[in-house]
């Protein structure tokens, strides 16, 4: 029987992690602690899982006396970014393994620390990257693996967010750039790094342009310029056409927010000194919403990217060219939310020389394209022994994908282009492809 800790009550950890371990795979895991700042987190988490209970419950100061007292054999990181760093570097001195949600920590310098830190220690670290999980993305990394485009030259990826989910980021803390590492970091190190995979080459070096186009206190959306407001009570907000889009005035009386389960109202809001409605348009937001970035790799490949967090809807085009031929993919997500009829998700094959090959496949229940119940069968039975390549993400993984976000936003802020060592201070050439 493995032991795990939960360090950040979240309610991804509710729901991506403590419901599975509890009603799926309770046969070989079991959960002997819970830690976070916030005890209203704790009586949320017991109350929706009766069979917590009377499992113990710590401050983050006493997180040394809660693997001393459970015997955890691993540390599950799901708080808020910025506490990841603090909570994988004290599981690894205390020879503990570490399972961690991405973005493994928010700046370069912190996941080298977190490199060397693995290095002198028992425990290992796995970044929960399920993005590399989902069907169509498994396909394309077997594609590759048996060579049907050759060797990759470049890749395409224009990533699309749309108005509901990219104005979420911007109502809550992943705003902040000192709490989030920007949203280069926060979020497209899940893109990041399934290019990372896909090539198996390290990226070098990185150029890139950004701005904040639509929220801050210049967004062109905004109704009136003012700061310190929040959906719930702002007195402008039925002349807002972010908050029009997803909240009808008649028939609603809950705004409705990505990734919260709770609602945005302060008074429905159970948690301490945390407000997911904040003003869109307010002026402390200094992120970016808006990339375009090019990324060349040690192995001749080099990746397009852009992403736009104010979208009609959401997905995303990727486009493959090798010396063999290309792939090509387009994925609509949240389909509930796409106002007009789309086509399936498809994967097409062109030859350099030769026919055109489409590949349907199978949609898998669950979330990010179905590849979360597949990662959590690996995280928690262990890794699928009939799967011939490595799919779990371990620290190096999660560091370069890191690093390659952070060379991002520092060439918008620089202008010029990022080398990705020199950032993350890696200088040992002895650390594995991932």
């Amino acid at each position: 029987m493995k032991k795990y800790v939960i360090c950040g009550v979240s309610n991804r950890a509710l729901e991506m992690f403590i419901k599975p371990i509890l009603n799926e795979f309770s046969k070989e895991n079991e959960i002997v602690g819970l830690l976070d700042s916030d005890p209203l987190r704790f009586s949320i988490c017991k109350e929706r899982y009766p069979k917590l209970e009377q499992v113990p419950t710590f401050n983050p100061e006493q997180f040394e006396t809660m693997i001393d007292q459970t015997k955890a054999d691993y540390v599950l990181v799901t708080g808020r970014d910025d506490t990841h760093v603090d909570y994988i570097l004290r599981a690894l001195y205390k020879q503990v393994n570490v399972i961690t949600e991405k973005p493994m920590v928010t700046n370069a310098a912190d996941a080298y620390k977190v490199m060397l830190a693995e290095a002198e220690s028992k425990g290992k670290v796995i970044v929960t990257f399920n993005y590399r999980y989902s069907t169509f993305h498994r396909k394309i990394k077997e594609m590759i693996l048996e060579g049907k485009v050759g060797r990759i030259t470049s890749i395409d990826l224009n990533w699309y967010i749309d108005t509901y989910h990219g104005s979420s980021y911007f109502k809550r803390w992943n705003r902040s750039r000192e709490i989030s590492g920007g949203l280069s970091i926060h979020k497209s190190t899940h893109h990041f790094d399934l290019i990372n995979w896909w090539l198996n080459q390290r990226p070098e070096e990185v150029f890139a342009y950004g701005a904040l186009n639509y929220f801050g206190k210049n967004g062109e959306a905004n109704p009136r310029k003012e700061s310190g407001r929040y959906c719930g009570t702002c007195d402008v907000r039925n002349n807002c056409s972010y908050f029009r889009r997803w909240n009808p005035r008649i028939g609603s009386t809950t705004v409705r927010d990505d990734h919260l389960l709770a609602g945005v109202y302060e008074k429905e809001v159970p948690y301490t000194n945390y407000r997911p409605d904040a003003c869109i348009f307010d002026e402390e937001i200094s992120i970016e919403d808006t990339y375009v970035a090019a990324v060349k790799y040690d192995g001749g490949s080099m990746l397009s990217y852009s992403i736009n967090f104010s979208a009609p809807y959401e997905g995303y085009r990727l486009v493959i060219n090798g010396t063999k031929g290309r792939i090509e993919t387009t994925e609509y997500h949240e389909p509930s939310r796409i106002p007009f009829e789309y086509p399936e998700q498809k994967v097409d094959y062109y030859p350099l020389f030769g026919g055109k090959e489409t590949i349907e496949l199978v949609k898998e229940p669950g979330g990010h394209g179905g590849g979360d119940p597949i990662l959590l069968a690996d995280l928690f039975l262990g890794p699928d022994p009939s799967r011939n390549y490595e799919i779990l993400a371990g620290s190096e993984a999660g560091a370069y994908s890191i690093a390659v976000g952070e060379g991002v936003w520092r060439s918008v802020a620089e202008k010029k282009p990022i080398n990705i060592k020199e950032i993350l201070f890696q200088t040992d050439n002895q650390l594995t492809k991932f």
